[in-house]
């Protein structure tokens, strides 16, 4: 493990029973940067960031976390973790909390200003068990972060959360990248790794798919997304060769396709009327999907 990698996987295998979990998964945390792991549920994301967490074992390959293994606790003192299933004292009230997860790390932010930065002043005095779903995920956040970690993990930690909370919540995850933490990131919301991330990697079937910067995921797609005001209908355009969906949102026509060009010039010749022409790359939601399709799969 080099200086600036954090945390790796190689060549890591697991297995439940009769599912392969992890088939070979290779993965890296560089200093700095903040990585989304995306893939479909089954992928292996779970299983990969509990064993990068000491918390499993793996049947075959190395983990590490700062150059020792995961179970180790100097490493574990520098790291911050936020999984998407927690249980914690329903009694005990959300500042009881922040002071006695802040008190197990050697340099921890102050308490009280967690508690300004993510705003829970009116949560403080509440028993945790009573805090609504969205409330819970706001305090599991600040858990996570009141150790002051090197490393940052978060998994699905905007569930629940309302839009307002969701982008306050992105603030704070962009502050402490900007003040040096390392964060690993994994979300169903692939808008949110596409605000986020630095990197991206995408599973599927316990496996690496892909990897790289937003943009360069997105490269892996190679249709495009064509909107326009038309007379045509979606029935009539899908059976053309150059169009590979085809629907209406209120009066536009949408279709995704892998030739743009011939479909403008196809569009325009059977509607010379044809107006209002919008032509979208892929976003990572449509490299999502692609990347992680069966077929797609196959084919690699």
């Amino acid at each position: 493990m080099t200086q600036d990698t954090l945390a790796s996987l190689a060549g890591v295998r697991k297995r439940f029973g009769v599912v392969q979990a992890l088939d070979g998964f290779d993965l890296s945390v560089k200093r700095g940067e903040l990585l989304a792991v995306l893939g479909p549920n089954g992928a292996g994301k779970s299983t990969a960031i509990s064993i990068l967490l000491g918390l499993q074992a793996a049947d075959e390959g190395a983990a590490e976390l700062f150059g020792h293994a995961p179970q180790d606790i100097d490493g574990r003192r520098r790291i911050g973790v936020m999984m998407q299933e927690v249980m914690l004292p329903g009694v005990m009230r959300a500042r009881e909390l922040l002071q006695q997860v802040a008190s197990y790390y050697p340099t921890p932010y102050d308490v009280d200003s967690v508690i300004q930065r993510l705003s829970l002043d009116n949560l403080l005095e509440r028993p945790y068990g009573k805090l609504s779903g969205g409330q819970k995920r706001q305090v599991q956040f600040a858990l996570a972060m009141c150790g002051r970690p090197e490393l940052l993990f978060l998994d699905e930690p905007t569930v629940g959360l309302d839009v307002q909370a969701r982008e306050a919540l992105w603030k704070v995850v962009r502050d402490l990248k900007h003040e040096g933490c390392s964060i690993v990131l994994t979300t169903h919301y692939l808008e949110e790794a596409e605000a986020l991330a630095d990197r991206v990697v995408v599973m599927a079937q316990g496996r690496f798919v892909a990897g790289g910067s937003v943009n360069e995921i997105r490269a892996h797609v190679t249709r495009k997304q064509v909107s326009c005001v038309t007379r045509l209908t979606a029935e009539s355009v899908r059976g053309w060769p150059e169009v590979i969906q085809a629907g209406m949102e209120r009066d536009r026509l949408q279709i995704s396709t892998r030739n743009a060009e011939a479909l403008l010039v196809r569009l325009l010749r059977e509607d010379p009327q044809l107006t209002d022409i919008e032509v979208k790359r892929a976003g990572l939601a449509e490299a999502f999907t692609e990347l992680t399709s069966p077929s797609t799969r196959e084919a690699a």
